[in-house]
C-alpha cells in the first residue's frame, strides 16, 4: 500500500462520514421567514413564532428526493466498500482494481444525486421551479455536506486512480 493509497482512503472516509451526516439531518433547504423551516430529503421541520419545532414526513414523498435519498444511501455503501478493500488491497494489491471501479460508481452515485435533486424545488412547500430555488428559501447545511461528500470522493477517486501521476 502506498501513500496515495493511504491519502485515497482517508479522503474516501472523510467523503462517508459528510455523506452520512448530511442524510442525518433535514436543513437540506432551510428558510427563516414567518419561522424556521428546515425542509430535508425525507423529513420537514416547521419552528413557529418560537414554539416548539414539529417533525413531520410529508405525503407524498418527492420520488426526486427519494431518488437522491436512495442514490445517496448507495453512493456511502460502495464509498465504505471500497475503504475496506483500500485496507485489504494492503495484503492483497490485486483488490484495488475493484477498489476504484465502486469508488468511481458511488462517485456517479452522488453526482447523480446532485442532479436529481433540485428539480424537486417546485413542491408546494418551496415554491420554486425545478433547477431555481426562490429568494425566500437557501440551502442549507446537508446540501453543503452533501456536495462537500461529493468533491472529496471526486479527489478520492483521482487518487485512487493514481491520475495525478505522470506515467513515464
Amino acid at each position: 500500500m502506498d501513500k496515495l493509497s493511504i491519502i485515497s482512503g482517508a479522503l474516501f472516509f472523510a467523503a462517508d462520514v459528510f455523506a452520512i451526516a448530511s442524510l442525518a439531518m433535514p436543513f437540506w433547504i432551510v428558510s427563516n421567514i414567518g419561522g424556521v423551516t428546515n425542509i430535508g430529503l425525507l423529513k420537514t421541520c416547521l419552528t413557529i413564532h418560537h414554539r416548539s419545532e414539529v417533525c413531520y414526513t410529508p405525503e407524498p414523498i418527492r420520488a426526486e428526493w427519494m431518488f437522491t435519498f436512495i442514490c445517496i444511501l448507495f453512493g456511502i455503501f460502495l464509498v465504505t466498500i471500497t475503504i475496506v478493500l483500500l485496507a485489504i488491497s494492503y495484503w492483497k494489491y490485486t483488490v484495488m482494481k475493484y477498489a476504484r471501479w465502486l469508488g468511481f460508481v458511488a462517485m456517479v452515485l452522488f453526482c447523480l444525486a446532485a442532479v436529481i435533486f433540485p428539480i424537486g424545488f417546485n413542491m408546494d412547500q418551496i415554491g420554486g421551479e425545478p433547477y431555481q430555488l426562490p429568494n425566500n428559501f437557501q440551502v442549507g447545511i446537508s446540501y453543503i455536506f452533501f456536495v462537500l461528500a461529493l468533491w472529496i470522493t471526486v479527489v478520492s477517486e483521482l487518487f485512487a486512480g493514481k491520475v495525478c501521476l505522470p506515467h513515464f
